[in-house]
């Protein structure tokens, strides 16, 4: 089993209504889709996440499975979900890992790719 074998596919949007931006609170949902173009079944056990605002500074979230699951995902199966995060900047960026293990009991990690999570016309 290799990474490659798992695609990781990202969507993020800013929700105005639960961001305080007087107060530096700049709220981000993201929906990730995980891929599993392999010929077995994988599991999601574990995630890290290292999250920069724009004055730099990095939380670092890490924890069992996604969303309170560790989804199995079989194969040529997705599974998505959605969670978010909060910002003290208008823009930052997110990026980690999943731990997986696959049906013949192998562990592997899959790299989040990192992604930009920015209120809308903030960049040009």
């Amino acid at each position: 089993m290799t990474k490659t074998n798992i695609d990781i596919k990202v969507k993020t949007q800013y929700l105005p209504a639960q961001s305080v931006p007087d107060n530096g609170q700049y709220v981000f949902s993201y929906t990730i889709t995980i891929v599993n173009n392999s010929p077995i079944q994988v599991q999601l056990l574990s995630r890290e996440w290292h999250i920069v605002d724009a004055n730099n500074k990095v939380t670092r979230v890490a924890g069992e499975g996604v969303i309170g699951q560790k989804p199995l995902i079989a194969a040529a199966d997705s599974f998505s979900y959605t969670s978010g995060t909060v910002l003290a900047t208008p823009i930052g960026t997110m990026q980690g890992h999943y731990l997986m293990v696959d049906a013949n009991g192998q562990h592997f990690k899959v790299e989040i790719p990192s992604f930009r999570l920015a209120i809308p016309n903030i960049l040009h």
